[in-house]
This record gives C-alpha cells, structure tokens and sequence, in this order.
C-alpha cells in the first residue's frame, strides 16, 4: 500500500478545447439535449451482424454514440457523487458535447484506463461498515455503457428464481415466490449468508464465465481493467485489487448475478425450491432435517466451487418467521395462506430511526422535523406496502408512536409550564384541560398524551401533514370495492412501547 495523490482520467477536463468554458456555462439542459438528440439517432451500420458476429464486435457497440448517449443519461439520472478526481455528474454532462467522441476514441484504440475509486464506509444495521466503491463519473459512464451491451446477453439465460438488479423484478416477485414455496408445505427455510460477497469474487473465474459467452477480447480486457482499478481508502491510502467487485459502480449489480448464476442452475440441477436477490438467497424444504442436509452441500459447493466464504454465523435452517428475507418475515397460515410482516430487524431499525429524526430536544420549527420524517417515511412506506394486512396493522401503532413523539417536541419547546399553557389555550383547549396538562407533576413524555396534548395537536392535524403509513398501506393495497364498504377512518392513538 502507498499513499498517492487521486490519479485523473485520461479525458482530463483541463484539455478542453478553446472556447470550453462558453459551453460550460450553458449548463446541464444543453448538454441533456445533445445527448437525447444522440441517444434517438438511428445506427447507421449498413450489415446485418449474426449473434456471433455481435459478440466479436460488442465493444464497437458499446462504444457507439448512441449507446454512449443513453448510457450517461441513466448515469445523470441516478446522480451520486463524484469520484476521487472530484468531478460532477452535471460538470460531466454539460461537457458531453466533446467528452463523447474523444471517449468513444479511447475506448476503440485501447488507451482508456479507468481511474481509481473512491472508498467510502457506510454502517451496516446489523452492525459493521460495509465498503462502498464510488468510481469516477466517466468511469461509471463506461461501466454503464458496457452494461448496456452485456445485459442483453445474459439476462434472457438467467434463472427465473434470480429477483436481484433485474428489469421487472424486484423485492416484491421474489416475496411472490417465496409466498407460493411456504403455500406447497416447505415451511423451513435454509438461509445462507455469503461472507463480503462483493469483496470475494476472483477475477480469473468471472472472467472465465464472461469469455464462455463473449467473444469480443477487448472487451473482456475493459472489464479486466475495472476489476484491477485502484481503491482509495479515505485516508488516502491507494490499494491494488485483487479481488472483488466493489459496490457503487453500475456494473457490478450485473457481474455478481454472472457470478451467482453458477449457483442458481446447480439448485435447479438438484430440484431446490429457492429466491435469490443478489447475494441474500434462501432455499425452502419441508423439514429441518432436510434443511441441514442442504446447508452442508451447498456451503461446500459454495466454498470449494466458486470460491465464496459462506458466514456460518449468519448462516441457519430455521422455520420462515423467524427468518429476516429483504425486511420481511413470512407466517404461512392453517389454510395455506401466507402473511407477510416486518421483520424483527426491520422492527429495530424503524424503531432506531424514529428517535434518530424526533428527537426529543429539537432546535428548529416543528414543520421541519416533519419535512424531515415525511421525507424518509416516504420510502419506507413505498417498500413495506409489501406487507399483508395482518402484517400491516403494525403500522397503526407506529403513526400513533411518530405523533406522540412529535407532541413531546411541542411540550419540550414551550419551556415552562405557563408558556405551554398559554399555548394550548391557543389552540383551542378549554383553560381547564390545558391546566391539567401543563401543570401536571410529570414528564415530557407522559404529558404529551395527556388530553390537553391530544385536543391542541389532534390526529386530523397531523394527517393534514404527515405521511402516515397505515394510510399508505391501506392507499397501496385496496380491499375489493363491494357494496356497503366502509371508508378509511384514522384509529385512535395506541401506545406504543418506545426504547426511551
């Protein structure tokens, strides 16, 4: 290891030509609109190529301008940040009008070098740091562009049980199928959890498994020169690559299903009901016993074939409730339907979250923390709809939890007892409720679900601003309309045990 200064790219923004910097100006739009004006122009190859002929030649279409083109427009619309060469996504775009033919020259000729990537820690809620790989934005355009050329390829080869990083697939199908497993009977469910998958992949096997289906050598060699590009640590530190597909970069999503495909047809080979989702995979048998004995064969199939480390830690056969798949835990029931609820994970995580965004001293408006919160709880609403109703009857609890935790903010920035008085005398509270509130002998917690509290801040208040998750739930999953249905009403507020 040795400390270096960040290496630039061989398309160094510096060489811009005369006159660069009046495009710069212009901004991103003009540079979005060269690059749509690219992406839709026609290819002009005047031949008919055969598959294998394309495969041959799949840098030259990778390396085409329309490909280009719409390559870096899917990297503009991810954003993310720069690399170690510090360079914007905008900055990048805006000077796409020259960057494209030169970069389309480098890569045909074989001088383009990708530069180094910039390591970046990010916590792990069970704990740990998981290293994120963020490589130049040029370099991501390029991972990009020969994404495009590959997936074609492999997708259509992939096996049908595979949910992760692939077009029309997601969380959500492979919830589906794990659901129709449990429904045929296989109740067990053998969980393995591959050890720093991304960091373990040996470049010679992918490599191998890449050259079976692709016949182009300079693409292939593209692909060896990512994999070797020098990490960064934060530090400063520059460290060679030996192994791995660092996390960040858009190719690596596509790499490790080429990796785990392997996997995936040698379950198949031994008739194993499974769902993979990238590197978190679960295989559903029908009783413990069978369970071990697919543990122990596929962790040495794991280990001995494609040279992964299996985290025996992580690693267990147990009934699908207790088991923690994508957030969520499966409750198969006596008539052979199955409930999907929040894992005990997810729980925590939740949990931890909504105290790390309501603090209890809370030094700006109230309206901000609510932007705040709505701004996550958006997200998570949007994923967790996943959930079944009995699964989701949990999310009451928690818009009852988020509320009171936003009154005891009120009570805690009124100060004294006569301003919170006078406060929710304001807000329409009798004088003899709002009395009994504020000066009640007890804490902030307790007092904010006194019924002075809850008359001045009342459930139709923060429906009016707060993203409530029962209700996107219930807007995400509407029961069948039949005749005399009820409409949606917000519940009283529950307690809800919180890990002050």
């Amino acid at each position: 290891m040795r400390s270096v200064e960040p290496r630039q790219l061989p398309l160094v923004f510096a060489d811009s030509p005369s006159g660069g910097g009046g495009v710069r100006s212009s901004g991103v739009p003009e540079g979005k609109a060269f690059l749509l004006h690219i992406a839709k122009a026609r290819k002009t190859t005047g031949t008919t190529t055969t598959p294998a002929t394309a495969t041959e030649r799949m840098l030259d279409e990778a390396a085409s301008p329309s490909n280009l083109a719409r390559a870096l427009l899917h990297v503009a619309r991810n954003k993310g940040a720069a690399g170690v060469d510090g360079r914007s996504v905008d900055e990048v775009v805006a000077n796409a009008h020259w960057l494209l033919p030169r970069l389309r020259r480098e890569l045909l000729s074989g001088r383009y070098r990708p530069g180094d990537v910039r390591r970046a820690w990010i916590p792990k809620p069970g704990g740990g740091r998981r290293g994120l790989g963020i490589p130049n934005v040029v370099d991501r355009w390029v991972q990009q562009a020969v994404h495009q050329v590959l997936a074609p390829v492999y997708e259509p080869s992939f096996h049908h049980s595979s949910h992760g990083f692939r077009p029309h697939r997601g969380a959500g199908t492979a919830i589906t199928e794990a659901k129709a497993h449990l429904a045929e009977g296989r109740g067990w469910v053998v969980g393995i959890d591959l050890s720093k998958f991304f960091d373990r992949v040996n470049h010679q096997r992918l490599l191998s498994r890449l050259g079976q289906r692709v016949a182009d050598g300079r693409l292939l060699q593209l692909v060896h020169r990512m994999l070797k590009a020098h990490v960064v640590l934060p530090n400063g530190t520059r460290v060679a690559t030996e192994e791995g597909t660092p996390q960040g970069g858009p190719l690596s999503p596509l790499l490790s299903n080429i990796v785990l495909d392997e996997l995936d047809w040698e379950m198949e080979r031994r008739g194993l009901r499974f769902v993979r989702y990238a590197d978190d995979f679960n295989v559903y048998v029908r009783s413990e016993r069978a369970g071990r004995r697919v543990m122990a064969s596929l962790t040495r199939f794991v280990e001995g074939r494609l040279h992964l480390k299996v985290n025996h830690e992580k690693s267990a056969v147990a009934r699908s409730r207790e088991v923690h798949f994508l957030g969520f835990s499966l409750h198969p029931q006596a008539d052979g339907q199955v409930e999907v609820h929040l894992s005990a994970r997810s729980r925590e995580r939740l949990d931890s979250k909504v105290r790390e965004l309501t603090p209890r001293i809370w030094g700006q408006p109230l309206e901000t923390c609510i932007d705040v919160v709505n701004s996550y709880l958006e997200g998570w609403s949007a994923y967790f709809r996943l959930c079944t109703k009995e699964g989701a009857k949990l999310f009451k609890r928690y818009d009852a939890h988020i509320r009171r935790r936003m009154r005891a903010i009120i009570v805690r920035q009124r100060g004294r007892q006569r301003y919170l008085y006078r406060h929710l005398v304001s807000r329409g509270v009798s004088r003899r409720a709002a009395a009994r509130t504020a000066w009640r002998s007890c804490g902030t917690w307790k007092k904010s679900n006194l019924p002075g509290m809850t008359r001045a801040y009342g459930n139709a208040w923060f429906h009016a601003r707060l993203v409530g998750l029962w209700q996107r739930w219930y807007q995400a999953n509407p029961p069948a309309t039949v005749s005399g249905q009820l409409p949606f009403v917000w519940p009283r507020d529950t307690n809800l045990k919180s890990r002050m």
